[in-house]
């Protein structure tokens, strides 16, 4: 799996959820990571989740990371779904590791009963696709939804700190999910 991070940041708007995005924004094969520092927006066109339909999804400044898999064929949602909570239970782990304690409900975090991420997984017929955003600013973001940003969380995070623990989310997993391909290799099944 590739980690790719974007020095400029883009404006998320569900595009990149389409299959097959990296490869042609980026000519990134195979499966990847796609991770960002920007703003988000989303047309009612281009909402996934049916529960969202009519509501505003949006913020001024997220961390999002694009994740795609091409591993399992035809392409799973539940397995897709699994992969998406493995993440955001990783990043919850590292953000206590920094003394940020969150509380997970389903593929969401909160800080203080206030929404501190967006998630959304998804496959076409060829690849699982997932997109998660932590919002950094509260700035922005929808008036009816109490937000947390990480920025204004904590002092001591700023935009460099932000990308080395964007860097280390994706390092842990891909290293989570290639520990479960070993355990799969060395179990004997009957």
């Amino acid at each position: 799996m590739k980690h790719i991070k974007l020095d400029h940041g883009i404006l998320y708007d569900g595009a990149q959820i389409k299959p097959m995005w990296a490869f042609r924004k980026f000519g990134i094969k195979g499966s990847s990571i796609v991770t960002w520092i920007g703003p988000m927006e989303i047309k009612s066109d281009q909402v996934i989740d049916y529960e969202d339909l009519g509501q505003e999804i949006k913020a001024n400044e997220m961390l999002h990371f694009i994740v795609e898999h091409f591993d399992s064929q035809p392409a799973d949602i539940r397995l897709c779904y699994h992969r998406q909570r493995i993440l955001i239970m990783i990043i919850k782990d590292l953000l206590l590791g920094i003394g940020i304690e969150t509380k997970r409900k389903g593929d969401d975090l909160y800080f203080a009963g206030e929404k501190l991420s967006v998630s959304i997984a998804t496959c076409s017929a060829s690849s699982m696709k997932i997109h998660l955003g932590m919002n950094l600013i509260t700035e922005g973001t929808p008036d009816n939804i109490p937000t947390a940003g990480l920025l204004e969380i904590s002092s001591d995070l700023n935009h460099e700190k932000i990308q080395k623990l964007a860097n280390i989310i994706c390092m842990r997993f891909k290293e989570e999910l290639f520990s479960i391909e070993e355990d799969i290799a060395k179990t004997r099944v009957f």
